[in-house]
């Protein structure tokens, strides 16, 4: 169970260091409107990981578990697409979630609610549930509810913790990448290997679904 709570701790630390919907909102909403916004906006981020770890606990993998073509479908649709972050991790040209959009100031409630919407809309975190997460859960320890709770719970902590550090320092980080391009390289290039290296392997497992009990 240990070297799960690794894996997902590391495939969760690449995916989150890609920039994605959360990231790019997060980060905007830091720097246009203050670390206040953006903590508040990372509340709503995290409600919604909570929101696909509980549908994923009370059985939506169950589908894929009765219809294996399905399952096939979404672990192939779940490695292209980390592939795909993959490559525009590490691809000439690409643009820094550290430049952000303009973003007009909102009030607690709409901050909340957009955070929360940016990451049910997440294709990532969709992926990371319904996809991802099975690939951790070994059914020969029995109690795939407390795996699939214990892998998800992981995967918070290290997303919350992740991005909190990022809107709080949101406009000191743009401002300290912007002036060493080399440190910006480094990280789109390991972040890109991580899911580089867990997109073949999502391609090439063989395993099936399992149903939360």
């Amino acid at each position: 169970m240990t070297g799960a709570l690794i894996g997902i701790a590391l495939v969760s630390l690449g995916m989150v260091l890609t920039p994605g919907p959360n990231m790019i909102y997060l980060i905007s909403r830091s720097i246009t409107q203050g670390r206040r916004a953006g903590l508040i906006s990372l509340t709503g981020v995290f409600l919604g990981f909570t929101v696909y770890l509980t549908a994923t606990c009370l059985g939506l993998t169950a589908v894929f578990a009765y219809v294996p073509a399905a399952y096939t479908a979404l672990k192939l649709a779940g490695a292209a697409y980390l592939l795909w972050l993959a490559w525009n991790a590490v691809k000439p040209g690409g643009t820094s979630a550290f430049e952000p959009r303009e973003l007009p100031a909102e009030r607690p409630a709409k901050l909340f609610g957009m955070g929360l919407l940016t990451c049910l809309l997440n294709p990532k975190i969709a992926i990371l549930y319904l996809s991802l997460l099975p690939q951790f859960i070994d059914p020969a320890m029995g109690h795939v509810l407390l795996q699939s709770l214990a892998l998800g719970s992981v995967q918070i902590v290290v997303a919350t913790t992740v991005n909190g550090l990022i809107a709080i320092s949101a406009s000191g980080l743009a401002a300290f990448l912007a002036a060493r391009p080399l440190w910006l390289r480094v990280q789109r290039y390991v972040t890109g290997s991580v899911l580089g290296v867990f997109a073949v392997h999502m391609a090439t497992d063989r395993s099936k679904a399992l149903v939360s009990a």
